[in-house]
C-alpha cells in the first residue's frame, strides 16, 4: 500500500487497549521460551474485530519481543506500524517471548482492530479484510529491514495467541568447523569450531525427550509454577548451510540434456550420475585439506537441533542445546546427560548456548 487507510478508529477503553498494571508485570517476568499457563484476560468490545498476526524477524537488533521503554522490540515497531495504518494506539500480545537477539521463523501474536468511518465517526463499518492488513502493516514495517507480516486471519473475540497456543516448535542452528564464521552467516547460528559427533548427539536427545522435572534447564528467574514438562521432540539433524550455492560439479550434473536423461532411464541404477552431491561429501569438501581455488571459503557443517513442547521453561531450549554441545565435542558422555537431568538443578547444567543460534518456527493452533 502508497496511502494511508481512509478509516479510522474510535478511541477504546482503557481496559481494552492496555493490559492491567497486574499483566503488565507478569509479562515482564516472564520470559522467551517460558509459556506458562495463565488466566486469559477478558475479550475486547463487540465492535471490535480480533485478528490473529504471524510475524517473521532477525532479532539482532531487537531487545526482545515484549514492550520495554526506550528500547527497540518488536512488539514496539509492531504497534507503531498498526498505529500509523488505523489511526489509533493498540495493544499486541504475543504467543511466545523471545529474548534480545533470537530470531522468528513465525511467531504469533493478536490485535484488536475497531473500524470506524472517517466521514461519519459513530459509524462502524465492515472489518479490514486480513489480506488488507497484512499489506497495510507491512508497508509501515517495509524500512525497518528485520521485521515482516506473513499471515493474518481474523478470530473470535475470545481467541488468546498465548493461551490458545497447543504447542511450540524451536529451532537451533550451530555451525562446525574450524573456519571462521561467514559474514552471512554471523549472529544466525552459534559457531562451535570443533567438530560435532551427531549419533552422540542424537543418543542424549533419547534421554532427555518426553515427561520429566526440567530442573537442570530452567534457568534463575523462571517464574513458571511447575518444572515439569513434557518435551515432545528433541532431535539433531545435519542440513546444508544458508545460503547455499550450488559447486560447479552440481551445475555440471543438472546440466543433463534431455536425450541424457532418455538415455540413462534404460541404465542400472549404479550406472546412474548421482544427482546431488550429499551433505557428508559436502561437508568433506568444504572443511577438508583440499583445496577449493582462490577465493571460495570452505563451508561448515550446519547442525539442527529442533525441539517441540507445548510450553518451555526460562531458557530450556538453550540449556539443552548446551549440553547437546557438550555432548558432540566429546566433553559429556550419555551417563553425564543422564545426571545433569537427575540433579534437578540448573548448576549441574553445561554452559546455556547463545541466543544468536535459536530460532522461534511454529506456534500451532487449532482455528476456527
Amino acid at each position: 500500500m502508497t496511502e494511508n487507510p481512509k478509516h479510522l478508529l474510535d478511541s477504546v477503553s482503557e481496559s481494552t487497549r492496555r493490559p492491567s498494571k497486574i499483566a503488565k508485570t507478569a509479562a515482564q517476568n516472564l520470559s522467551n521460551d517460558e509459556e506458562e499457563q495463565q488466566e486469559a484476560p477478558m475479550g475486547p468490545s463487540p465492535r471490535t474485530q480480533r485478528y490473529l498476526v504471524a510475524i517473521e524477524y532477525i532479532g539482532t537488533r531487537f531487545s526482545g519481543s515484549q514492550q520495554q521503554p526506550n528500547f527497540r522490540t518488536v512488539v514496539g515497531v509492531l504497534e507503531e506500524a498498526f498505529h500509523k495504518f488505523i489511526g489509533q494506539p493498540v495493544s499486541i500480545f504475543c504467543s511466545s517471548r523471545t529474548d534480545a537477539g533470537v530470531h522468528a521463523l513465525s511467531n504469533v501474536c493478536h490485535v484488536d482492530i475497531q473500524r470506524i468511518s472517517k466521514r461519519k465517526p459513530a459509524e462502524v463499518l465492515p472489518p479490514h479484510e486480513p489480506t488488507v492488513v497484512r499489506r497495510a502493516v507491512n508497508h509501515f514495517l517495509q524500512n525497518e529491514g528485520d521485521i515482516m507480516v506473513i499471515d493474518v486471519q481474523c478470530v473470535p473475540a475470545d481467541f488468546h495467541a498465548r493461551f490458545k497456543a497447543q504447542e511450540r516448535t524451536y529451532f537451533y542452528r550451530l555451525l562446525s568447523g574450524p573456519e571462521p564464521l561467514s559474514t552471512f552467516e554471523r549472529d544466525r547460528a552459534w559457531h562451535v569450531p570443533e567438530e560435532l559427533d551427531i549419533l552422540a548427539m542424537q543418543e542424549a536427545c533419547k534421554v532427555l525427550v518426553g515427561h520429566h522435572d526440567f530442573s537442570s534447564f530452567r534457568a534463575a528467574g523462571c517464574q513458571a509454577k511447575s518444572p515439569i514438562r513434557t518435551l515432545d521432540e528433541l532431535n539433531v539433524s545435519e542440513v546444508v548451510s544458508t545460503p547455499y550455492f550450488p559447486s560447479i560439479v552440481e551445475r555440471r550434473q543438472n546440466n543433463l540434456t534431455t536425450e541424457d536423461l532418455h538415455a540413462s532411464s534404460n541404465k542400472s541404477e549404479s550406472d546412474l550420475p548421482v544427482s546431488s552431491i550429499s551433505i557428508d561429501d559436502r561437508a568433506s569438501g568444504f572443511n577438508g585439506e583440499a583445496s577449493l581455488g582462490f577465493g571460495i571459503r570452505r563451508r561448515h557443517r550446519c547442525f539442527v537441533v529442533t525441539a517441540r513442547a507445548r510450553s518451555f521453561l526460562y531458557h530450556q531450549v538453550r540449556l539443552l542445546v548446551g549440553l547437546l554441545k557438550a555432548v558432540g565435542t566429546g566433553t559429556l558422555t550419555i551417563s553425564d546427560v543422564e545426571r545433569i537431568l537427575n540433579a534437578k538443578s540448573v548448576t549441574a547444567a553445561s554452559p546455556m548456548a547463545p541466543a544468536c543460534g535459536l530460532y522461534l518456527g511454529h506456534v500451532k493452533y487449532d482455528l476456527p
